[in-house]
């Protein structure tokens, strides 16, 4: 009975999104840019002379780094704009314009940032009246030209970036609607286009209280023929010309089975693009929470008649015939807010990834087990269902870490709470769960059950916690209770008591063994416009959801982070997974790409859609595995398996109507494989452990496009069927039925790279034709690199903490190489407090292999050693191999394979935590 009325009320969401079950999202429920009034009247902005101009007589300087100037537009002479130039720390530039005395205060966006980033030196020259130059950091320079307003912008002398320089920017101030008493009559015809003042989409009527308020600017890469970033969309890594489509759009909704290669939203919304080339890397980031739309178009630059100041700059020079150099072109649109605009001058891809995790935040060390294996379903039954799953990975000895409850383990869609009849204990089952040193993870989505024997909601119904509309009245929407009430987070007391709902004393049944799942949270409401909040309802400090919306999302996920750090009073890392975000959404969350399909196109394009997360803060993130919808076969689904293990977030997700596909349900074989899968996730984990903590350090996301380490090779900046992990394996996911041989570019000059399976070398900058077959997916390790794993068999990661260490070194041409390693407890924050941690850094060099700290003050006690050394590309057979700990010598055993170039070193013995040397003679 009970599958009967999921079944009704599947069919009732699905009449009223008009969405066919069988089928992908129905794009008809989602705007295009020409039904987006602000999108519309952007776009076709496209004067031949900018009206705005800067007055270069305003200048003040308000503090060191700090100027600030009059911006005009000339063809409304009676509005003002502050233009705001911020030289910041790390090669970056802040520009903010916002009106000078607006009618209403626009909104500035607040919880993206870190802190107030930091000022540096300006030295301004060329100050005659038509411009300002500005050089700061350690080699960055800003043209700031009068009439029009433009800004160039320039790094180690070249010249990167440019704004306005295709007249596109283009501030709708704050207006009196014409006809009204307060009308000022400053009013004429384009003061009232159809859509400033109201906007209906399909039945839906947005009432635009406030106008028009939209912004746009053109941001135009110089010298650059890619750009990427700015996700989330199922498209390509290198964005694709919007010249014949609608721009790439940034507004978090619900967006069911997702359409591929497509520019349209999806959950999460974070405004920053890189360019990169091989001279540099630089990003744009717009902080703007509201809806956004960019265009992207390839085009050229002719040099001639350009800007003599800057016309020497560019790191290349034009062709003579042609006088033109390639530069992409990006037209950025928002419905509202301010032009908040940072500037990211590299010039390196490693600076860029600090540049912006300096401003945002970066993804903080997860627990060890986070980043292990997680096994869920929409949904595991009841307590019986969830103990034969766990039964199951033990009787085919497969390693996992997590298992993860999805709606229907509550009670009615009330979160916080049990459904008892299926999970009568589920203390009980989660100190089971734990005895193994696995996790539970429970899912807790925003919409509240309108229910007033709900105590969730009867509290904050008495407080008045609800999300408003226009009117002052409780939002009420449809999600998957029926009848549902969304909290407005954007009130701190109301973030606060959310927060407090994941105490053991709130949140019954709970434990600290349980973690969180922040789903449908963009907010998906069934019924809305979009399937989403109206526009026109009102949070917290009187903002419409139209200069907040792709916050909200973020704002949930911050409190429940925030719960779950408190329930322990700040020792236990949390995990939280949330669908929508926002740029910021890093430091709280991981992230996933939503509901994907178990087709060979969505394993093909999880790629794209990480690297793309991957390069914009999100190093933490990962694709359902099989595919949420539809039920995969069983090639597909060992081939996801093994590409899946080489990304950041590993868990297998699945519909409610597709059959189980838990590892060991496709056969023997099909099982076997699997489990070597995720073996190999976890014996690379010590690797996958210590790229993680570099980037809480750094801002490097583990995950990496090609051009990140090798940023001169030309043939791999539009490569998205390839990524590295770290800089020491090249990964080739098998994302096509019957492959059996995959043409593979192997990037770098004078590189090696070692096949992990084979030990086959392969020389960099050249292409090979690889043979592959079901046992696993092409994977390399670069020549130069020293790489950790354990290799003995666990049922959890936590049970494997203390394990030995294999290191594998891989050697380049000149036989040396390097690598690090970072061990920890694994799961609190006592290697923040108490320094309780492990930094090794490995150096291979001259026949001897040094170990030593990289941090004196750590000091993490385990009796983890050294328990073998592969030695890749070694060019003969040693005579003897010693190795020095202290006082302490001894010579371990070796052997070495001629045919494949290995020395393997057996049981050296060492402490994972001491200085040791071993030398080869």
């Amino acid at each position: 009975m009970s599958r009967f009325f999921h079944l009704l009320n599947l069919i009732f969401i699905l009449y009223i999104l008009n969405i066919p079950p069988s089928e992908n999202v129905d794009r008809n429920n989602f705007k295009t840019c020409e039904q987006s009034a602000f999108c519309r009247r952007q776009r076709k902005y496209k004067p031949d002379i900018s009206p705005y101009e800067v007055d270069l007589r305003s200048m003040k300087t308000i503090r060191s780094g700090h100027l600030q100037f009059i911006l005009h537009n000339t063809l409304k002479s009676p509005i003002k704009f502050q233009l705001d130039i911020f030289t910041l720390e790390h090669n970056s530039l802040r520009v903010k314009i916002n009106e000078k005395n607006p009618i209403r205060k626009r909104y500035e966006v607040e919880h993206a940032l870190v802190g107030e980033p930091k000022l540096v030196d300006v030295k301004l020259t060329n100050l005659d009246g038509k411009q300002v130059e500005g050089s700061f950091s350690k080699s960055a320079k800003f043209l700031l030209n009068a009439k029009p307003f433009r800004l160039d912008l320039f790094t180690n002398g070249i010249f990167v970036m440019s704004v306005n320089s295709k007249n596109m920017f283009n501030f709708e101030h704050y207006r009196t609607k014409p006809g009204t008493n307060e009308s000022t009559g400053e009013n004429n015809t384009e003061d009232n286009e159809d859509g400033m003042w109201e906007e209906t989409f399909k039945t839906h009527q947005d009432s635009k209280p406030y106008g028009p308020s939209s912004i746009g600017v053109d941001v135009n890469f110089l010298n650059f023929e890619n750009v990427y970033g700015i996700p989330e969309h199922a498209d390509a890594f290198s964005l694709r010309s919007t010249h014949d489509t609608d721009p790439y759009r940034l507004f978090n909704l619900d967006i069911f089975e997702y359409d591929i290669q497509n520019p349209m939203a999806l959950y999460g919304s974070v405004p920053y693009m890189l360019a990169h080339n091989e001279h540099a890397t630089v990003g744009f980031f717009w902080l703007n929470a509201a809806e956004g739309w960019i265009d992207v178009n390839n085009d050229k630059l002719t040099v001639q008649g350009f800007f003599s100041t800057i016309a020497s700059f560019f790191s290349t020079k034009p062709t003579a015939d042609k006088n033109e150099v390639p530069q992409v072109s990006t037209h950025w649109m928002f419905e509202s807010g301010i032009f908040d605009g940072f500037f990211f001058l590299g010039p390196t891809p490693r600076d860029i990834f600090k540049q912006y995790s300096v401003i945002t935040g970066s993804v903080p060390l997860p627990p060890l087990w986070a980043i292990a294996y997680h096994q869920c379903r929409w949904n595991y039954n009841d307590e019986d269902d969830v103990r034969s799953v766990l039964n199951g990975f033990e009787k085919n000895v497969i390693p996992l870490d997590v298992i993860w409850l999805d709606i229907e383990h509550t009670h009615g869609k009330r979160y916080f709470t049990w459904d008892t009849q299926k999970f009568p204990n589920p203390e009980k089952l989660q100190d089971d769960i734990a005895r193994y040193g696995r996790k539970l993870v429970t899912i807790s989505d925003p919409h509240i059950k309108k229910d007033d024997a709900y105590q969730v909601y009867a509290d904050a119904k008495a407080l008045g916690y609800f999300v408003k509309t226009k009117d002052g009245a409780d939002y009420e929407g449809s999600c998957w209770p029926g009848a549902s009430m969304w909290l407005d987070y954007f009130n701190p007391d109301i973030f606060q008591w959310y927060s407090q709902r994941y105490s053991l004393e709130n949140y019954k049944g709970s434990t600290g063994n349980l973690f969180i799942w922040n789903d449908m949270n963009e907010p998906s409401v069934f019924n809305g416009p979009e399937v989403t909040f109206p526009k026109d309802i009102i949070h917290y400090g009187g903002w419409e959801d139209r200069d907040v919306h792709n916050l909200y999302g973020m704002l949930q996920h911050m409190s429940t982070f925030q719960g779950l750090y408190n329930r322990s009073n700040g020792h236990i890392r949390p995990f939280i997974l949330t669908r929508s975000f926002f740029a910021g959404s890093q430091r709280t969350a991981a992230v996933w790409t939503g509901d994907n399909a178990a087709q060979w196109s969505y394993l093909k394009i999880a790629t794209p859609m990480l690297l793309s997360l991957s390069v914009t803060g999100f190093g933490f993130s990962g694709a359902d595995v099989g595919g949420f919808f539809s039920n995969p076969d069983a090639k597909l689904l060992v081939r996801w398996y093994q590409a899946a293990a080489f990304q950041p977030f590993y868990r297998e997700h699945a519909h409610i109507d597709t059959a189980r596909r838990e590892p060991w349900l496709f056969g023997p074989d099909n099982t076997r494989l699997i489990r070597k899968a995720i073996e190999q996730r976890y014996n690379y984990l010590p690797y996958w452990y210590t790229l993680f903590y570099k980037q809480e350090k750094q801002g490097i996301p583990p995950m990496l496009p090609l051009w990140a380490n090798f940023p001169k090779d030309k043939n791999v900046f539009k490569t998205e069927d390839l990524f590295m992990v770290g800089n020491g394996l090249l990964v080739c996911p098998i994302t096509e039925a019957d492959t059996n041989q995959v043409s593979i570019y192997f990037p770098g000059e004078n590189t090696i790279w070692y096949d992990t399976r084979t030990l086959i070398q392969y020389n960099g900058s050249e292409t090979v034709l690889i043979n592959v077959d079901m046992e696993s997916i092409p994977v390399f390790q670069q020549g130069g690199v020293i790489i950790p794993k354990r290799l003995r068999r666990r049922r959890s990661s936590m049970l494997a903490l203390h394990d030995p260490i294999t290191l594998v070194v891989a050697l380049d041409r000149n036989h040396e190489a390097k690598g690090e390693l970072y061990m920890d407890d694994g799961y609190t924050y006592d290697y923040k407090h108490k320094r309780q941690m492990i930094y090794r850094r490995f150096i291979f060099r001259n026949n001897e292999l040094h170990s030593k700290t990289l941090d004196f003050t750590g000091k993490f006690e385990t009796d983890a050693w050294i328990e073998r050394i592969l030695i890749f590309g070694y060019p003969k057979n040693p005579k003897k191999v010693i190795i020095n700990s202290g006082d302490k010598q001894a010579i371990p055993l070796h052997h070495y394979h001629a045919e494949s170039q290995m020395l393997t070193i057996r049981r050296p013995g060492p402490l994972v935590a001491s200085d040791w040397t071993l030398t080869i003679t």
